[in-house]
């Protein structure tokens, strides 16, 4: 994180504020017209997120279904063998996706031995195959880092969540500067950072806007950024936002493309509950990436027929990888928001 002065920090978050509060159609407008500047509107990501180890986690977040602290339909499961992961990434490959991201519940990964390496031989053998590497594995120490960052892994994901202030009634088991730690060997790496958060689950504006501050603050900003609308899953204690609609969303993935206007916006979890209606505003907003399969990690998503159908109506098509590392080329080292 850098070092900010107080009076700057309240400067950021007032300008955050004052952004996420613009008007409505003003502010997907203005999101718009920022993120055509710096990104093909015309296009969209697809990614795949598989879980190659569920359920067993010793964390306590109080939306995730895969903690071994409450009683939930997720039956925890051992980590897939490489080849059954390599299956999976070749028929995410076929259905379009140029990134596949691999997830494990885990407090964080073991830092040596047999399934460790597989963890390294299967990043390697998904970069073989063309495709964006994303793991996100719990949390990492610098040497951790360092090893998957060689193995290939272009991106690390692990999501802040929500503001500094509502975490804690979120998760007991692990802080808020622990997930900030890991960020900080991601960077120090080499790889790319994957980071955002959840909204829906009874948080304040505040809160939103408290997370959008951390995800600026942090030295450089995420290239990655996946906003997921909160999914209730039975057995979970964490209760959904009564009030919560998809102008939320909307609204959310318009400020966060006006503050990190570089950032890739990962439309995440929550998208079966959305129309496609809402979907399109999200968009319009500024997303560029969604997430195609039938499961995220446990919980349900569209079908990627349906997906695709949806997108052909909008006009958009998906990224090839080759648009992606012209991407990634013109926009490095620039993502600071711009004033609106």
């Amino acid at each position: 994180m850098t070092s900010t002065s107080t009076k700057n920090l309240h400067e950021l978050k007032a300008e955050i504020s004052r952004v996420y509060h613009m008007p409505y159609l003003d502010l997907i407008f203005k999101a718009q017209e920022i993120h055509r500047r710096h990104h093909n509107p015309e296009t969209v990501q697809l990614s795949h997120l598989l879980s190659i180890k569920t359920g067993g986690c010793r964390e306590d977040c109080a939306y995730c279904p895969q903690s071994a602290h409450y009683k939930t339909p997720v039956v925890a499961d051992r980590i897939w063998d490489v080849d059954r992961i390599i299956e999976s990434a070749i028929l995410a490959k076929k259905a379009g996706a140029t990134r596949f991201c691999m997830g494990a519940a885990w407090s964080s990964p073991p830092k040596k031995g047999a399934v460790y390496q597989s963890l390294l031989t299967a990043a390697r053998e998904v970069k073989q195959l063309g495709l964006e590497v994303c793991m996100t594995l719990g949390m990492l120490n610098q040497q951790q880092a360092s090893e998957l960052q060689a193995a290939g892994v272009d991106y690390y994901n692990h999501n802040l969540d929500t503001s500094r202030e509502y975490y804690q009634k979120i998760i007991t088991t692990r802080s808020y500067d622990d997930r900030l730690k890991t960020l900080d060997h991601v960077r120090r790496s080499g790889m790319k950072v994957c980071c955002g958060g959840i909204i829906g689950m009874g948080e304040s504006l505040d809160d939103r806007i408290g997370l959008l501050t951390e995800l600026c603050l942090l030295d450089p900003p995420p290239e990655s950024v996946p906003i997921n609308q909160f999914v209730k899953v039975q057995g979970t204690p964490l209760l959904p936002s009564e009030s919560f609609d998809s102008r939320d969303m909307i609204r959310m993935i318009a400020t966060t493309r006006i503050m990190l206007p570089q950032s890739v916006i990962r439309l995440s979890a929550g998208r079966k509950d959305m129309t496609e209606d809402g979907q399109s505003l999200c968009f319009l907003a500024g997303a560029n990436s969604l997430f195609i399969g039938e499961k995220l990690l446990t919980t349900s998503n569209p079908e990627p027929a349906k997906d695709l159908a949806m997108l052909q109506k909008l006009g958009l098509k998906p990224s090839t990888h080759q648009a992606l590392e012209h991407d990634d080329k013109e926009d490095a080292g620039n993502n600071s928001f711009e004033q609106v």
